[in-house]
């Protein structure tokens, strides 16, 4: 079981775009929209909105986000119907849509719990500082610079570089390993930090891993880039 999520919007269509792009990188993570009033106008339906709740919550909680302020006072109008018990493992949290979803949506498939997942929805707004790429065309070997320190660098190959599913799988496979990871110097384990890099084909990875098991860590997040995610 995971954390589970419902998108609130006053658009039917915008509510089932952001559960599909959201579930692309969360496979395994229930995302249920709740958009549109119940003759699928524009607006929001307390009904809907219940409903969702229920079918998103798997008993570990669930986190909903919503697109504007009247959506927000549907989705607690039908908190405050639910059950004492179901009430506190429901969470509405302010945080933009589309970034909020995706960056909930892997820190539940990871198995965050629902602070971790409402965290990482507060969270989505954070840009990560523009990168400076170099030309490097081959990969470099991983080399211990201290104790518990390992570097690498590679070259993305894949042909959408780290966006969307692959720096999903990256994000996913960085947050397994204990040590701190970066990648350009930012944090791996940040999916909007990685995809605000804008590393696309072509470019080069460079990654450090502190931690008691850094050693582990850059082969396996090298190896991962240069399969090219299975693109």
């Amino acid at each position: 079981m995971t954390v589970g999520l419902v998108i609130v919007s006053h658009s039917a269509a915008i509510a089932g775009g952001v559960v599909e792009l959201a579930g692309q990188m969360a496979s395994e993570v229930t995302i249920v929209a709740a958009g549109g009033t119940d003759d699928d106008g524009i607006g929001t339906s307390f009904t809907r909105v219940g409903a969702a709740f229920e079918s998103a919550d798997s008993g570990d909680g669930v986190i909903v986000l919503c697109d504007l302020g009247s959506a927000v006072l549907t989705a607690e109008t039908a908190w405050d119907f639910l059950a004492d018990d179901a009430r506190s493992r429901v969470r509405i949290v302010d945080a933009p849509l589309v970034e909020g979803a995706v960056t909930a949506a892997v820190a539940a498939n990871i198995g965050g719990d629902l602070d971790a997942v409402e965290h990482a929805a507060e969270t989505a707004w954070i840009r990560a500082e523009e990168s400076v790429n170099s030309g490097a065309s081959e990969a470099e070997p991983v080399v211990p610079t201290a104790i518990d320190v390992v570097t690498a660098s590679t070259v993305l190959v894949n042909p959408s570089g780290l966006h969307a599913r692959p720096a999903a799988e990256f994000v996913k496979l960085a947050a397994k390993f204990r040590a701190a990871v970066t990648v350009n110097g930012t944090d791996a384990k940040s999916l909007l930090r990685i995809m605000s890099l804008g590393l696309s084909v072509g470019t080069s990875v460079h990654l450090t891993a502190e931690g008691e098991d850094a050693a582990e860590a850059i082969p396996a997040l090298v190896a991962l880039i240069d399969s090219g995610f299975g693109e």
